[in-house]
């Protein structure tokens, strides 16, 4: 299969750099629990890249809970306060960000967290994710108006690269389907690292599926390849 050569690589954070993706799942659950209500995989799936207000609002309509978004964003930043600095680096995440950043590939980071969020996750890899030069936090910028899977937060991750590359020039990984459909939005390519549960026929725009980031081939998107 061809793939189109890109220059810029931009990465989505939770559940694709690091596990926090089932972080959220342990504190959602622990949350709706109260109330004797499930938090489900088809609901998460249904919230991944979503803004923190946005995510609130479908978990709170989609179980019927008796609280306000406030309430729930308050018991949230709770339990994640004490779940998030657990979080670990995904495999083959860090041997790539390395490589990309050796070879002096421009890599940012795109995610839908608030920078609150993002400085708790990546309290105990701030040296790694030193590398990811380029961030956007996709709950604490005012230009990043809607989150996943609406291409706002691409876009404006692309255009803080100093040489300010065309969509098609970017490339992007994605753990979610609000991710790839975002990405795909923007007019990028995409690669879809899901969760095993994860039905990847949702996500059709995914430019290749890959089940882990140890599987990735750089040389397919003319990036450099791996040392032999």
């Amino acid at each position: 299969m061809a793939f189109n050569p890109v220059t810029h690589v931009l990465f989505d954070m939770d559940g694709l750099i690091l596990n926090t993706e089932d972080l959220y799942t342990i504190g959602f659950q622990e949350i709706v629990s109260r109330y004797g209500r499930e938090f489900t995989y088809s609901l998460k799936s249904k919230i991944m890249g979503q803004h923190s207000n946005e995510f609130a609002v479908s978990i709170i309509n989609e179980l019927d809970l008796p609280i306000t978004v406030e309430e729930f964003l308050t018991e949230t930043r709770k339990v994640f306060n004490e779940l998030f600095p657990l979080c670990k680096v995904m495999p083959g995440v860090e041997k790539l960000i390395r490589h990309l950043h050796k070879h002096k590939v421009p890599i940012g980071l795109a995610t839908s967290s608030s920078k609150e969020s993002y400085e708790l996750k990546t309290q105990k890899h701030q040296e790694l994710f030193s590398l990811l030069q380029y961030k956007t936090w996709g709950s604490s910028e005012p230009e990043v108006t809607r989150g996943k899977p609406y291409p706002d937060i691409f876009l404006v991750a692309a255009s803080k690269f100093p040489s300010k590359p065309d969509p098609e020039e970017c490339l992007v990984f994605e753990d979610s389907v609000n991710g790839v459909k975002a990405a795909h939005a923007a007019g990028m390519q995409v690669i879809l690292v899901p969760d095993p549960q994860l039905d990847v026929t949702l996500a059709p725009e995914a430019t290749l599926i890959i089940k882990s980031m140890e599987e990735f081939r750089p040389e397919l998107f003319g990036l450099p390849a791996f040392d032999a």
